[in-house]
């Protein structure tokens, strides 16, 4: 079982590949995005443009992605769920079932406290997974793929099976026509 974790950002925006091997959790592919003082419209696609690469180069079987945190500026708050929507959006683009958790869900699942600060997160990521999450972004992305594999890891192949399925079923036939008609 293969998840992508995401920690979506404007500015930066993380992502770990984590497999499970048996019992243990390899770290695969980390790393963030970091779009570059660009306007806001750039920044987004070249985040989704990035992702869809990792996307299409992880073999994932799902992702998994923090659910917004509520900060004090609207204005950071509404940027933030834009970086979301395009993580999102990559996603299901791949065709990938998505999971959200709640940040101090993620922190609890790969530190043991909700309430771990960024330092832990890098820490943790180094302790359980060998990995020097450069930022903690890259860590929080880490923890984003343990914490599913955590709740959810062997729920998620079935998962896949059944929307593989569904979508045999649902595809519409396409016909094309030329122009003279």
């Amino acid at each position: 079982m293969i998840v992508l974790g995401i920690d979506p950002g404007s500015r930066r925006c993380g992502f770990g590949v984590v497999e499970r091997v048996g019992s243990r959790l390899v770290a695969r592919r980390s790393g963030t995005v970091e779009p570059g003082a660009r306007p806001l419209a750039e920044r987004l696609g070249r985040i989704f443009v990035e992702l869809t690469a990792v996307l299409r180069e992880s073999g994932a079987d799902a992702v998994s992605v923090e659910t917004a945190f509520c900060g004090a500026s609207a204005r950071s708050a509404l940027v933030l769920g834009q970086a979301r929507g395009v993580a999102l959006a990559a996603a299901a683009a791949a065709g990938l079932p998505v999971f959200e958790y709640a940040p101090s869900e993620v922190k609890r699942a790969f530190t043991g406290s909700g309430q771990a600060d960024k330092a832990q997160m890098v820490r943790t990521a180094r302790a359980l997974l060998g990995v020097e999450a450069g930022l903690p972004d890259e860590a929080d992305a880490l923890a984003a793929a343990v914490c599913h594999l955590a709740r959810r890891g062997p729920a998620v192949a079935l998962v896949r099976r059944r929307q593989a399925q569904a979508a045999a079923l649902l595809r519409p036939s396409v016909r094309r026509y030329g122009a003279g008609r």
